[in-house]
């Protein structure tokens, strides 16, 4: 099974995306070297192989990025012209 680690560094507080193989005892294999300069800690994010084909991953993982987006006033007034009326 496939799936993306994410790295946070703390002087630049960005995210890096490591994609791994989980085999079926759970040991976590990187498909590429990664130097830190200590240990980290990671959150890991499984997904079901057979659900590859329906939702893409991509859309999976930005999802909560472009809801915090979604939700502003000014989208809601940006789209309005689209509401039916009540």
């Amino acid at each position: 099974m496939k799936l993306k680690v994410n790295v946070r560094r703390r002087r630049s507080n960005t995210i890096r995306t490591i994609e791994v193989v989980v085999d079926k005892r759970g040991r976590i294999r990187l498909l590429e070297d990664v130097k830190l300069p200590k240990a980290r800690r990671a959150l890991v994010t499984l997904f079901d192989d057979a659900s590859r084909g329906h939702v893409s991953e991509t859309a999976l993982l930005s999802e909560p990025a472009l809801a915090k987006d979604w939700s502003r006033p000014e989208e809601d007034e940006a789209w309005s012209h689209l509401q039916s009326e009540p």
